[in-house]
């Protein structure tokens, strides 16, 4: 409890951009539980503009150069001390730390340590890789708070509370799932992802991809919605530099993806988080990936999976076909594309195994309630102990 108020005190740890929403979401829903909560930690400018304290502004943390390694190195480390001391001299609650494994589960051991209750938002992905650090984690960890309904199997036996509380993602997209969709039938969408590697290495195949699909269907026309600026300018310059047969019918967008994913048919995407929310918003996809050959073969030793998208993953069946390496070419993305669209031999097997995908993810929007619910439990227990 922090000194200066009888009200108790929960942390909100997050690193990244993605776990500060999801920080700002729970935030509220702590409120909306117990409004008297003081709430303090570590976020952006979603969890400040919800009411949290912050003690450090997790945006600063990107300026970090990842070229500078022993720098980075030295920053964190003396971040974590920081957090550390702060968390001894206010002793929270509980702490909910949210994904971002490198730094939360170095401050989870220290936590423990110091006897302060631990919650684990969004499991770092064990069932991949680095099943390793599951003892560390059941040990350091008091109750772990699951995305994928497939997690909670991953912890058995190791004496972790491990419960699955559905994806926030649900949540964050219901004002899009529950509008009636308006799709264009002729509309695809190429998704090359959103690092510099992965456009390079997919985007040029796209468009030829593209190519051979309006041959096929000249209605069709597709629309390339980035994240960002500076993937706009890459994906135009690759466009430039990569031969066509015709010219294509082709846009761009910045910042607007959710949206066009719920007013296409169909589309072509890299995987990652984007055939998540497209699976929540009901789109069709082809997933494509392509590594180094070098990183593939470590990859390949390391992850043991018989999928690497999770619409398959969460349906444990092929919802979205996926396409790896040597595979990912337009003489086999093209066909794989037709089949989706509306009236295509996969479509509806694909509809059908979407909707399974959102109702395994945890179908409704309660996801921030359901983790506040979690910690405050938590809280509970502790005192109960004391």
């Amino acid at each position: 409890m922090s000194s200066g108020t009888n009200h108790p005190c929960v942390w909100i740890i997050a690193g990244e951009a993605s776990g500060d929403n999801y920080g700002a979401m729970l935030a509220e829903a702590l409120r909306q539980r117990r409004p008297e909560l003081r709430l303090r930690g570590m976020g952006g400018e979603q969890m400040r503009a919800a009411g949290v304290e912050l003690f450090v502004d997790s945006s600063e943390l990107g300026v970090v150069g990842l070229v500078e390694v022993l720098k980075s190195l030295r920053f964190f480390i003396r971040l974590l001390r920081e957090v550390s001391a702060r968390a001894l001299a206010e002793r929270p609650a509980a702490v909910v730390l949210i994904d971002y494994p490198g730094f939360n589960l170095r401050l989870a051991e220290r936590l423990r340590c110091a006897g302060i209750p631990v919650v684990y938002y969004i499991s770092p992905q064990v069932w991949a890789w680095k099943k390793g650090r599951i003892p560390r984690i059941a040990r350091d960890v008091d109750k772990m708070l699951c995305i994928f309904p497939f997690e909670p199997a991953v912890y058995a036996g190791t004496g972790l509370d491990a419960s699955f509380v559905g994806h926030p993602l649900l949540e964050i997209l219901a004002p899009l799932r529950h509008k009636p969709p308006s799709r264009d039938p002729n509309l695809v969408l190429l998704l090359p992802g959103s690092r510099s590697s992965e456009i390079k290495a997919l985007f040029p195949d796209f468009l030829r991809t593209a190519a051979q699909l309006q041959q096929a269907r000249p209605e069709l026309h597709f629309m390339v919605p980035l994240p960002r600026q500076s993937c706009l300018e890459q994906v135009k310059a690759l466009a430039a530099a990569t031969p066509l047969p015709l010219a294509l019918s082709l846009e761009y967008s910045v910042g607007e993806t959710r949206q066009w994913l719920s007013r296409a048919s169909a589309g072509l995407a890299a995987s990652g988080t984007v055939t998540v929310e497209a699976a929540i918003l009901g789109l069709p996809l082809v997933v494509a990936y392509r590594l180094n050959p070098i990183s593939w073969h470590i990859l390949k030793r390391i992850v043991k999976l018989p999928y690497v998208t999770i619409a398959n993953l969460v349906t444990q069946r092929c919802v979205y076909e996926e396409y790896l390496q040597t595979d990912a070419v337009p003489e086999k993305l093209a066909p794989a594309l037709l089949s989706i669209l509306p009236g295509g031999k996969r479509h509806a097997n694909v509809v059908a195994g979407i909707q399974e995908c959102v109702t395994q993810l945890g179908g409704d929007d309660a996801v921030s309630l359901r983790v506040a619910d979690a910690v405050l439990a938590t809280m509970k227990e502790d005192a109960a102990k004391t």
